[in-house]
């Protein structure tokens, strides 16, 4: 098989699907044809779709851009970067339009200019590969893992916005990674060789505050006996973490407000003002929204921080990321205890799946390297992890595949197992991204011995 993307091409007129194809092939572009949303939705879990050109409208009669408004928000759900140009009659190009600004790469309308059609396909295509190899590289040094659709939207997001100068939250359940996405974020942008700097707001005594945010003289206070650099002044022309914002009491809100709106603040004890030049990334656990409400958070305070928002999902609703995490951090448990790696054998990796893990991440990585110290064998046992034996439901159904669920399943079985686990082999294979075989892997339900993520 090869591994070129393929171009997905949505029309129900046969003349038009064939005249796409033809322009396509001429200059050496695969590509395949559907007429309808299901059909479009089946090709992409099932292929490696590279650019999809899809009409706004797909059925006899319809000409107000609906069905295309729903295939294009089907599939970015499905695949949250997947290219999609949409090709218009005027009737619709106030939708298509619109469906740019939601993350269309363009529109044009018909009739199209095959060069300008073509130029758009390979730029696409091309942007595509730089962003797959940037997001693979990018986060196996963070050591992030982003398989699952939703934890790929927000790195996706986060890599377009790490240049920017303009303050970041990023919100997400205790455990989840904030800390560690905030490091890939500073990692990929243009303050990366400058200083960052980090505090746990939530932690600092009223009376501490002010001196370790904006630093103090001498004398400014009882103990003060020399001149104390803030954290602010300490990440001029960098990056300031501030770690549990939703627990900053409101003094330090009310400082930070003013900082945040002019650079400018004094230490404590002096009247000379300061001026930095800091991008902010907060992160919370807390729902700020709610504690606006509360009077718990400043309002002015919550819109200037969240002017982009990178939201976390709790580790339970990524399962697609559990064993590709796992992977990684049994090999960073191996090399801390001196080890060789354990392997996770499909009723340990089934476990692991089932478990809803109230403590995410953390809780996570936490049981792995218990599982490396106690556990006995190579392969890793429900209970070195602490974890209870998956239990199906009584009234559980066995999901019935389809022959082409089956051929693929197979499929895929084969090249894991011709590639001795290593998924980025297998991947290569299949001509599939790692994390298109993955979510293939946990929508089929397949469980190797061993999977190598790397």
């Amino acid at each position: 098989m090869s591994d070129r993307p393929v171009i997905l091409i949505v029309e129900d007129q046969s003349a038009v699907a064939k005249s796409l194809q033809v322009l396509f092939s001429v200059y050496g572009l695969p590509s395949t044809v559907v007429t309808s949303a299901d059909d479009a939705e089946r090709v992409v879990q099932t292929t490696r779709v590279g650019v999809v050109v899809q009409d706004m409208n797909f059925s006899d009669g319809r000409t107000d851009g609906a069905e295309g408004v729903s295939l294009f928000r089907r599939l970015r759900r499905l695949q949250p970067g997947l290219p999609i140009i949409l090709i218009t009659a005027w009737t619709s190009l106030e939708t298509a339009v619109s469906l740019v600004k939601e993350g269309a790469v363009d529109y044009l309308a018909k009739p199209w200019d095959d060069e300008k059609l073509v130029e758009r396909v390979h730029r696409a295509l091309e942007a595509q590969e730089r962003q797959d190899r940037a997001l693979d590289e990018a986060t196996r040094r963070a050591g992030l893992v982003g398989e699952s659709a939703a934890m790929t939207t927000v790195l996706e997001l986060g890599l377009r916005v790490a240049d920017s100068s303009a303050p970041l939250l990023i919100t997400g359940p205790n455990g989840a990674g904030k800390e560690k996405l905030a490091d890939f974020l500073v990692a990929h942008s243009a303050r990366a060789d400058r200083p960052y700097v980090k505090v746990n707001a939530g932690a600092l005594p009223d009376q501490l505050l002010e001196a370790e945010l904006f630093g103090a003289e001498r004398g400014a206070f009882t103990g003060s006996e020399r001149r104390r650099v803030g954290r602010f002044e300490a990440a001029d022309g960098g990056t300031l973490l501030l770690d549990e914002i939703g627990n900053l009491p409101e003094t330090g809100q009310r400082r930070l407000l003013r900082v945040l709106q002019s650079g400018e603040f004094e230490r404590l004890g002096s009247s000379t003002t300061q001026h930095v030049d800091v991008r902010i990334i907060a992160a919370t656990n807390e729902d700020l929204s709610a504690a606006v409400e509360d009077g718990r958070f400043r309002q002015d305070l919550f819109f200037r921080l969240n002017v982009i928002e990178l939201a976390i999902p709790p580790l339970a609703a990524r399962k697609d990321d559990i064993l590709p995490l796992a992977e990684l951090f049994l090999r960073s448990a191996a090399v801390e205890a001196g080890v060789d790696p354990k392997r996770l054998p499909p009723s340990t990796a089934a476990a692991l799946v089932a478990h809803p893990w109230p403590g995410n991440v953390r809780e996570l990585v936490n049981r792995l390297r218990r599982g490396t110290l106690v556990g006995r064998g190579v392969d890793l046992t429900v209970a070195d992890l602490g974890l209870d034996e998956p239990v199906a439901a009584p009234d559980a159904v066995p999901v019935e595949l389809s022959s082409a669920d089956r051929d693929e399943r197979a499929r895929i079985t084969d090249a894991l197992t011709a590639a001795n686990g290593v998924v980025a082999d297998a991947a290569r294979s299949l001509g599939l991204s790692r994390q298109s075989l993955y979510r293939r892997m946990n929508r089929l339900g397949i469980i190797v011995e061993r999977v190598v993520d790397r």
